[in-house]
């Protein structure tokens, strides 16, 4: 059976969190056509990966019987977490942004399961899995808006994951969602209501395309 792996990144639990509860739209609805399924939760804000160092680095570059024991340690955990990434059959991501771009829990993942000879290039192992990013922000970063030139969580991710490391990536956008709480923005309210309302939906029919695609695979 088909086995997605979603990884949530931000502070906020539960209801909370806007990624989190639009991410969980679409699990339930991928869940619902693959009731006998697999589901990886990996939550990277409650259980942190560390970034990486010189040990994480150097091990990817060193022959498996002239590691340290600490580079072996490093070079285990990394490609675990490859290995878990090269399992799914689909992957959703909760990506809200933090000061324009995405939390550090999420790069540090990135960081780890970017390996060459694995992820990455024309022979990347993940080229053409789905990969569907929930990315909630508190404003609008849209092209034509002010602050366009500040969006750095879709840009990067669709460089990284989609280009670099070959995923098909598609984006569910929450914007203004810090409209209801702040007051200079009350004006903005109808349009963060349609834009979450839309997310909901988008969420829904999404989890269950990429479910179809899966499995018509």
């Amino acid at each position: 059976m088909a086995t997605l792996l979603h990884l949530d990144s931000s502070l906020h639990p539960g209801t909370d969190s806007k990624s989190r509860t639009v991410a969980l739209k679409f699990r339930d609805a991928w869940q619902e056509q693959h009731p006998g399924g697999t589901v990886v939760h990996r939550d990277l804000a409650a259980d942190p990966l560390p970034h990486l160092d010189v040990h994480d680095v150097s091990a990817a570059f060193v022959d498996a019987d002239s590691r340290t024991p600490v580079q072996a340690a490093a070079f285990a955990r990394r490609l675990t977490l490859v290995e878990e990434l090269e399992r799914a059959d689909a992957v959703l991501l909760g990506a809200p942004m933090y000061n324009f771009t995405i939390p550090s829990t999420l790069k540090s993942w990135i960081d780890h399961v970017l390996m060459v000879d694995h992820t990455t290039g024309d022979g990347s192992s993940v080229k053409g899995v789905p990969l569907t990013v929930v990315a909630s922000r508190g404003g609008s970063y849209a092209p034509g808006t002010a602050r366009e030139s500040s969006e750095h969580v879709q840009n990067y991710l669709r460089s990284i994951l989609g280009e670099y490391m070959g995923f098909d990536i598609d984006f569910i956008v929450p914007e203004l969602t810090a409209a209801a709480v702040n007051p200079a923005m009350a004006e903005l309210v109808p349009l963060a209501e349609h834009s979450w309302a839309r997310a909901l939906e988008d969420a829904a029919a999404k989890g269950k395309d990429v479910a179809q695609r899966v499995a018509a695979a």
